[in-house]
């Protein structure tokens, strides 16, 4: 909230009814602030183009409209910005907001609002900007780590049941046990189940056991007092403390020995525990959620993990698959990937070449979708054009690629490429520059798959 603008020049076409000058139009067409005027009885009288990007609804639509059934605020019911001005007379800078756009989607914006007046300063109306913070937001959870549901992509069968069961998970206080291979995305479930949980609001504290040996992990999960060892000079909290009103994730629970297990246990049980030099017990409450990158049960039947460790653990199991048995989130997760480096780099790369969408299609990805975005980390380095084509890959998965290629049959994405490429040639009447021009690769590239489909 602040001071209200001065009043606009008497040259201004403030006027709602007459509508806005051409001039002035062009400029509000160009810029990616939303924005809509509104008159005194709420009802819109322009809205530019990225108003009708971030709502859904066309400008014919909106016009004339109730602002409040185009313009769909979360704070529309309880704190009405244009009353608040009208009431106090001052404009109003920066409200955090959500808007619900016409596909249901909540959009997180940030808005201000301003009188509209007439030459005679009469106020006539409410012009409203606001900013689409939805990259912003984006940005912010990669660095917190704060990661929601809505940055699960896939839509393989078994993600989307995961996905459909997520919130009756995370609304229960059971423990979660995830299992799935490195780099399939464990840490990013159990974000998201702390997010949807009741424990929302208190920290979530994660730990990789297999990082730390025992000794260490101790002191890392208990903390201690000072003077409990050599070189303790401060009492320092344990992750069992700082996990308290929230979330504890300890991931590679299965890389822990017995005897570490043991004590564990015992603080799963008993919601309390002692740190190091100390002789009284401290309570906690957390919610524990355990990954494993191993199977567990037959750890177990080797004598190697505790069963009633196991059992405590199990309560909700969640197991994912990998990047191998999912292929058909690859091309999903590439675009997400670089829609994300986009944004962290200030890049304009608008996607994969079909010869490396045919590479991913293939090739097994053993560190699954960790491994799949630095491939596309590391092509943000190489690639100076708007797509990734195979020589920005790293050289093992070219080589792979390069072996692979003269080994197996021509899969339906290769056979569409091919017809493509084609119908393009023909087109164009076999000129190669203006083939690869208007297909968006560089002539080596199409020289390449001529030979490779034998279009020749």
């Amino acid at each position: 909230m602040g001071k209200s603008l001065p009043p606009p020049p008497k040259d201004f076409p403030c006027k709602l009814i007459r509508g806005i000058s051409s001039f002035t139009r062009t400029v509000l067409e160009s810029i990616n602030e939303g924005v809509i005027t509104i008159d005194l009885d709420k009802k819109i009288n322009s809205f530019n183009r990225a108003a009708e990007i971030a709502t859904g609804f066309q400008r014919e639509e909106a016009i004339g409209q109730f602002c409040f059934d185009v313009f769909r605020t979360n704070i529309c019911d309880s704190k009405c910005i244009m009353e608040e001005c009208l009431a106090d007379g001052l404009a109003r800078h920066d409200l955090p907001a959500f808007i619900i756009n016409r596909g249901g989607d909540q959009i997180p914006v940030s808005i201000s609002a301003d009188f509209i007046r007439n030459g005679e300063d009469e106020v006539e109306g409410i012009i409203e900007i606001f900013n689409d913070l939805t990259e912003i937001d984006k940005l912010r959870r990669q660095l917190s780590r704060s990661f929601t549901p809505e940055d699960i992509v896939g839509k393989h069968p078994r993600i989307r049941e995961i996905f459909a069961f997520l919130p009756d998970i995370a609304e229960s206080e059971s423990a979660v046990l995830i299992q799935g291979p490195t780099g399939s995305g464990k840490e990013l479930f159990a974000r998201a189940i702390h997010h949807l949980s009741p424990r929302r609001d208190g920290p979530f504290i994660a730990i990789n056991c297999g990082a730390l040996p025992d000794t260490l992990l101790e002191s890392e999960l208990f903390g201690y007092t000072k003077g409990a060892f050599t070189g303790a000079g401060k009492n320092k909290p344990g992750r069992f403390l700082l996990a308290d009103k929230g979330s504890l994730f300890l991931d590679e629970i299965s890389s822990t020995s017995t005897a570490f297990q043991a004590d564990l246990l015992r603080v799963l049980e008993q919601r309390e525990f002692i740190p190091l030099g100390d002789t009284k017990p401290t309570k906690t409450d957390f919610r524990v959620v355990a990954a494993t990158n191993r199977d567990l049960k037959t750890m177990m039947k080797e004598g190697s993990f505790r069963e009633d460790l196991y059992y405590r653990l199990n309560v909700v199991k969640i197991s994912l698959p990998s990047l191998q048995e999912r292929r058909e989130d690859v091309p999903l997760l590439a675009d997400h990937f670089i829609h994300k480096y986009n944004f962290l780099k200030g890049r304009n790369i608008q996607g994969i070449s079909p010869d490396v969408l045919s590479c991913f299609l293939k090739y097994p990805f053993p560190g699954n979708i960790r491994e799949l975005e630095n491939i596309i980390e590391y092509a943000f380095i190489l690639c100076k054009s708007k797509h990734i084509d195979l020589e920005h890959l790293p050289l093992e998965v070219r080589e792979w690629n390069t072996f692979h290629d003269h080994h197996l049959p021509m899969d339906p994405v290769s056979r569409e490429t091919a017809d493509k490429i084609r119908q393009v040639l023909e087109r164009n009447h076999g000129k190669r520059i203006q083939t690869a021009r208007e297909l968006g690769i560089s002539r080596s590239t199409l020289w390449r798959k001529i030979k490779r489909y034998g279009l020749a």
